[in-house]
């Protein structure tokens, strides 16, 4: 029916059910409006049929006996839908259950009897009014379009994939009646809805929609899912959710995000928009039990800790939207998480494999920055959907700080260039060290968030998220969930890292840190994760002023770009990260700022002091007094 009916919902009715009274011996259950039933809605006469049905005069439709609605409604639509709505004919099925559940012709309004007294009313739930864009699409043009994520045969034979043949198309579409069987209420014994089978773990939605199918190169939205976290949890969902019908995440499959009638998203019918589709397990709260503390993931946009921003009105996600993600600045949980496709994390890939959370999750390849990949294969390239080439991308005071380079590529956002394998130096993220350089200061593992136990070995290249993390990550020894959910430190970084800053480039730096603290605890605690800083970074076995500078106060990020030289430069050489942040060096007199390893000098003003292309350092300001180092 559509690209991205994501779990989609059973076909029609699976709401409320566990507030519905439980059916102990009638099978019509609540369809039985005879005095004295279990229906909200009991009437005058006692033969139960009689309100659907006359066995003479009735209409010439299954001698139906209800007056039909002639309601024209607001139908389902989706941009990603292959199929679309049209009005239920006259006396259709479906048009005879609207007969009742629109709300627009009384019950009881019979063709033979006329209006039947009746006393009560129906469940708000039951009445769709007009507007059934929240409801699943049904009363289809003819004939059927095939999609991948649809049973091969339902389009080419009219016949779905239950086995027993319950579910069924009517006339070659889908109606009412093709998941709800009115005269039997409890063929699902735990979700009441009339359903025409047991529909535990999604299995009438199976019936339609098939997440193992392949045609080329297409990408089935629901790939995975019989091994996704979704599909095989057995945490309990508590009854007062009011997630689903049944006990637990994985017998509720589908309906557990998507609600078949009556969605908050009326696009792929979700139960909450966006990301609250999501918050509704995902929140720590009393929902889901048990649910593991790194399964908390909105913990992690709790003040004072800030994460990835959440859309908007104005910037809201669409599944069909561009995988790259241009002028349209949100990150919702799906952007980065495929739903139907999620794992948990049991044991960590090595890097730069993207990790089984983000199965099936889309990206940008690295080579060209456009590039579709589907799925992403690294972590990196579902990085690179935002974080790229893509026009619109913002600086946001809420991350704190941000340097401005000597040397950039143009777009200082746009980590391609920063990571490439052509920059002079950067981190390892998007290609292996090819640095010629000795890195004496590495350790032979990372360190975890104690900054003493050993955690993944150190290898040859690393994860974005090996530095923008939960500030309280499992996978480096805390509880929480991995990821750049959120943290309490800039840029959501995982552990503390100071930057450097002046009123004005050269003038005092206002934020030294002098004979630093260098534990986890301390300005540079990030940098200490991979970086041995008491016994090499002061000792000054890369460069023999390290100590004196880190001693002073100063940060790393003076001198140090975090990510990588994005472009080539004549005055600065770039080696080893060095790419100064210009908000806070100048230039020395009319010398422009350069850096050469080779000789190990610089030419720069900063914190008042003159560095000299000779070596020596003198004052700019005549209060210091001369100052000569070399």
């Amino acid at each position: 029916m559509k690209r991205g009916i994501l779990l989609a919902g059973s076909l029609i009715l699976l709401t409320a059910s566990t507030m519905r009274a439980q059916i102990s011996v009638d099978v019509m259950g609540v369809h039985n409006l005879g005095p004295g039933s279990q229906s909200p809605i009991t009437g005058a006469r006692p033969d139960a049929c009689a309100y659907c049905h006359a066995p003479h005069s009735g209409l010439n439709i299954g001698l139906w006996n209800q007056k039909l609605t002639t309601q024209n409604y607001t139908t389902y639509t989706s941009d990603t839908e292959t199929n679309t709505t049209t009005q239920p004919i006259l006396g259709s099925v479906s048009n005879q259950c609207l007969s009742c559940h629109d709300g627009t012709v009384a019950v009881g309004a019979t063709v033979v009897y006329g209006q039947v007294t009746t006393q009560g009313s129906m469940y708000t739930s039951d009445v769709f009014g007009s507007n059934l864009q929240s409801s699943h699409p049904f009363s289809l043009t003819l004939p059927l379009k095939d999609n991948i994520d649809l049973v091969a045969t339902l389009a080419a034979s009219g016949k779905t994939a239950d086995p027993t043949g319950a579910v069924r198309l009517i006339k070659g579409n889908v109606e009412c009646t093709s998941c709800h069987n009115p005269h039997v209420q409890a063929k699902d014994p735990v979700s009441l809805n009339f359903l025409v089978e047991n529909s535990s773990s999604g299995a009438l939605c199976l019936a339609c929609h098939d997440p193992t199918r392949q045609i080329g190169g297409q990408v089935n939205p629901m790939a995975d899912w019989s091994t996704s976290a979704h599909a095989l949890s057995t945490s309990k969902i508590a009854p007062q959710a009011q997630l689903g019908s049944y006990s637990t995440v994985a017998a509720d499959a589908c309906i557990g995000c998507h609600a078949p009638h009556n969605a908050a998203g009326t696009a792929r019918l979700l139960r909450g928009l966006n990301e609250q589709d999501c918050i509704a397990c995902h929140n720590g709260g009393s929902n889901i039990s048990p649910m593991p503390q790194y399964a908390n993931v909105f913990s992690e946009y709790a003040s004072p800790k800030v994460g990835h921003p959440f859309p908007n009105s104005t910037n809201p996600h669409d599944a069909a939207e561009s995988i790259l993600l241009n002028n349209n600045r949100h990150a919702t949980c799906v952007d980065c998480h495929n739903a139907h496709g999620t794992e948990p994390v049991g044991l960590f890939p090595p890097p730069p494999l993207i990790r089984i959370s983000q199965k099936d999750i889309a990206g940008i390849s690295a080579s060209d920055g456009t590039t579709v990949l589907a799925p992403a294969v690294n972590q990196y390239e579902n990085c690179l959907r935002c974080h790229g080439t893509s026009a619109g991308k913002q600086v946001l005071p809420i991350y704190g700080y941000l340097p401005v380079r000597a040397v950039s590529a143009g777009d200082p956002l746009n980590q391609i260039p920063q990571f490439a394998l052509t920059a002079t130096s950067s981190h390892p993220v998007m290609h292996p060290s090819n640095s010629p350089l000795p890195q004496p200061s590495l350790l032979a593992n990372l360190l975890n968030l104690d900054g003493a136990t050993k955690g993944r070995s150190m290898g040859n290249q690393i994860f974005c998220t090996d530095c923008h993390n939960s500030d309280d990550n499992r996978e480096f020894g805390g509880s929480g969930p991995n990821g750049p959910h959120g943290s309490r430190w800039t840029h959501i970084l995982e552990r503390r890292y100071e930057f450097s800053q002046t009123v004005a480039p050269g003038q005092l730096i206002s934020n030294l840190f002098p004979n630093p603290d260098l534990s986890v605890n301390g300005p540079y605690a990030l940098c200490g994760k991979c970086h041995d800083l008491a016994n090499q970074i002061v000792q000054n076995t890369s460069w023999n002023q390290h100590s004196l500078h880190i001693n002073a106060g100063f940060s790393c990020s003076t001198c140090h770009t975090a990510h990588g030289m994005g472009a080539n430069s004549g005055t600065i050489s770039g080696e080893r990260l060095v790419n100064f942040d210009v908000n806070v060096v100048a230039p020395n007199g009319t010398l422009p700022i350069s850096y050469s390893r080779a000789a190990n000098t610089c030419v720069m003003v900063c914190h008042q002091a003159a560095h000299n292309a000779d070596g020596t350092v003198t004052s700019v300001n005549p209060r210091h007094g001369p100052i000569v180092r070399k």
